[in-house]
């Protein structure tokens, strides 16, 4: 994403046609789609459909006066909301036609609950993908040392490594390696801000940090 484009510049462009912004929001929106039909499915005999539903979202997302021309007019609260009702949508429909019974149960309070959990899940995977690629990429751009305190990032948390081990590795003063990590910590934070922002390019600076708050509760 650069820098001055959101989520409604992208939408607005996929909606007129243009194909690499189209793929532009597959790449974005795909595995969140797959995840709520997985959460959705996941115990149904619906869930040989998953695939094809995916398929359908951007089909419906596409198509002359569909989805994203709607909403590029529309303009509605976030983009967020709306996409959840229309995979939602898609899952009912094929329930209806395919499986009544299991439309019934999946409409229930309490299976909504738990789809809604499963597309919000999805969703902060989604901003920490673009966050950490945005971190990745603005790395790129400075220098060896931020690419580094990239490496740092990923060796603590995917890797799951203590500071001081890390500081075993490259053969450096942990304090330094702490102070690094740190630094590393602020620019992720920067880079997480924009993934947000490029969500929600309409917040106030208390919203922004209202959703900032919020995500993070997710991802705990």
């Amino acid at each position: 994403m650069g820098e001055q484009q959101t989520c409604w510049t992208l939408i607005d462009a996929a909606a007129a046609g243009n194909e690499s912004q189209r793929g532009e929001f597959v790449r974005l929106y795909q595995p969140v789609a797959t995840s709520y039909f997985q959460s959705r499915w996941a115990a149904s005999p619906l869930r040989s459909d998953i695939d094809d539903a995916v398929q359908d979202s951007f089909v419906e997302c596409f198509r002359q006066d569909g989805v994203l021309e709607r909403v590029a007019g529309e303009r509605p609260e976030g983009f967020r909301k709306f996409f959840h009702g229309v995979l939602r949508n898609i899952a009912l429909r094929r329930e209806t036609k395919r499986l009544p019974e299991a439309g019934l149960i999946a409409d229930q309070p309490d299976e909504q609950t738990r789809c809604s959990q499963a597309f919000d899940r999805a969703w902060a995977r989604l901003i920490l993908a673009e966050a950490t690629r945005l971190h990745a990429e603005a790395a790129a751009r400075e220098g060896p040392r931020e690419v580094r305190r990239v490496e740092l990032l990923r060796l603590r948390f995917q890797d799951s490594l203590p500071i001081r081990d890390i500081a075993m590795l490259w053969n450096e003063d942990p304090a330094s390696v702490h102070h690094e990590y740190a630094t590393a910590r602020k620019e992720f934070s920067t880079a997480l801000r924009q993934a947000l922002a490029f969500q929600n390019p309409n917040a106030t600076p208390e919203q922004l940090n209202t959703t900032f708050r919020e995500f993070l509760q997710l991802l705990s």
